[in-house]
Formats: C-alpha cells, sequence, structure tokens
C-alpha cells in the first residue's frame, strides 16, 4: 500500500518496484519484435539496439547475484553467467530470462535485510529500486530507437526522480563529474507538475544535499527552477530530453542549471 512521502509524493513499495520490474521488461520485450538489433539507440550514442538488450539484461542478472549474495562490501568483480543466446533470434527470451531470475532473487530475499549499495540506501531494496529505473529507462531508449511510442506512470516517474536524485551525490566513482557540483549555498528546486514530487539540492563547498520539500518549505527562493510532468523530468535528468525541451520549465540561474546538467550526468 502506497503511503505518503515526506515530499508529499506517493512513497512506492519495494513489493510494487518488483512488480515494475518484471512490467517494464516485459515493454521492453514488446519493443523488440520485428526490429532490427543494429539499430541505433538515440540514448545511448555508440550503442545499438543489440548493446542496449545485452547491457539491461547482464545488469539485471548481476543485481540478482549481488541480491542472492546478501553482499556486505563492494564487489571486486561484475563476472555473472550471462548465458547468452545462441543467435540473434533469442535475445528477446533472454531478457524476460533475466527478468524472471530477478523475481526469483527477489522472493528469497527481505527488502530491509541490509547491503552493501554505491547509493544512499544501504539495504536490499536499493538493489531492486536500482534495478527498476534501469529497466525503465532503457526501456524507453528501445522503444524510441525503433520509434514506439513511450508512455511513464507519473507516480512511477516521480519516483525515478527521487531514485536519481538521492544516490547522485554518492554516483562519483562511475560519474565523476558529479564532485563538480559544489558551491556556496546555490539552490536548485525539481518540481513534477502533473503529480506530488519536489525536490531542494543545495550546493555546498564539500557537496550537496537533496531536500524533499512539502507545504511551506516548498514555496520559499531558490536559485533555480525546473518543472514539468514526472516523466518529461525523469528523463531530462537522464540525459535523455535536451535541456531545451520545451515541455521542461527552467528558470533562474543558468549559470547555476548548466553547470547542475553539465555535471550530473548519470
Amino acid at each position: 500500500m502506497n503511503t505518503s512521502a515526506p515530499s508529499g509524493r506517493e512513497t512506492i513499495t519495494p513489493a510494487a518496484h518488483r512488480a515494475a520490474v518484471a512490467a517494464e521488461t516485459a515493454r521492453f520485450v514488446a519493443a523488440l519484435d520485428g526490429a532490427q538489433l543494429s539499430l541505433p539507440v538515440p540514448g545511448c550514442p555508440g550503442w545499438t539496439l543489440l548493446d542496449l538488450v545485452r547491457h539491461t539484461g547482464s545488469v539485471q542478472r548481476w543485481f540478482s547475484l549481488l541480491l542472492r549474495q546478501r553482499i556486505q562490501e563492494p564487489p571486486r568483480s561484475r563476472d555473472v553467467e550471462l548465458e547468452l543466446p545462441a543467435d540473434d533470434t533469442g535475445w528477446a527470451d533472454w531478457l524476460t530470462a533475466g527478468a524472471a531470475l530477478a523475481a526469483e532473487a527477489f522472493a528469497e530475499t527481505d527488502p530491509d535485510a541490509p547491503m552493501w549499495a554505491w547509493g544512499a540506501d544501504h539495504h536490499a531494496r536499493f538493489w531492486v529500486r536500482r534495478m527498476l529505473f534501469e529497466t525503465l529507462v532503457h526501456r524507453t531508449d528501445a522503444e524510441r530507437a525503433v520509434g514506439a511510442r513511450t508512455v511513464i506512470d507519473p507516480v512511477l516517474a516521480a519516483d525515478g526522480v527521487d531514485e536519481f536524485l538521492v544516490n547522485l551525490p554518492f554516483a562519483t566513482s562511475f560519474a565523476p563529474g558529479v564532485a563538480h557540483l559544489r558551491g556556496n549555498g546555490e539552490t536548485l528546486r525539481f518540481r513534477c507538475t502533473d503529480t506530488t514530487g519536489d525536490w531542494l539540492v543545495r550546493l555546498r563547498p564539500d557537496g550537496f544535499e537533496v531536500a524533499p520539500q512539502s507545504g511551506d518549505a516548498a514555496a520559499g527562493p531558490t536559485d533555480a527552477v525546473v518543472q514539468g510532468a514526472a516523466a518529461d523530468l525523469l528523463l531530462l535528468v537522464y540525459g535523455r530530453q535536451a535541456r531545451g525541451t520545451a515541455s521542461v520549465e527552467q528558470t533562474g540561474d543558468a549559470e547555476l542549471l548548466a553547470r547542475w546538467f553539465t555535471h550530473s550526468a548519470f
């Protein structure tokens, strides 16, 4: 059951995250029907649709292994048995099988079990949520590659914006530009206009902090504001929407906005 989150957005439970991994994978698989695997992927420059499928299925299998092992420290290797298909006709089934392996790992794992995680939440549920948005964003990449219409549930999209923002301060090991997001109290506000979701980012000399906003706290002045429908915000923070897109309004300090989007690439 969903409950009210501090930001006013709906909190999505780990059980809902688990179900959404399966649903998003099924939508990804549907986008592959009849598609040429050599198609370029606009959201991942230099990748083909085959690269995208292999990456997503590999990540699902690796995260599933981490969950089964209940890792308590950073893994030393990303090696995992991939069981790749024998030919190009088997990739859709291979991706489906990866989601099935994930479902098995979810069923065996208490989402509240302590685990190492690179982000803010050191529990098994971190990896379930991370797998969901890895799959969801790449599902939209696949749909764009084949020219299919992309739809994202607004509540799920708002949860994805939250997941991105709260984990971003911890992402410097694979997104080194994040280390340049420092300042002297400058603030950016990210706000969903079609569902609840409001976050304030404050730059500090040693990094930045992200705080959900609600009520009167959300009405205070900020140096820059980024607001739009939750799906558009999600695609923007992941670099799948151009900064100048008309669907997302950006106001305030232009230099601060440019600095944020230059260095927050995930």
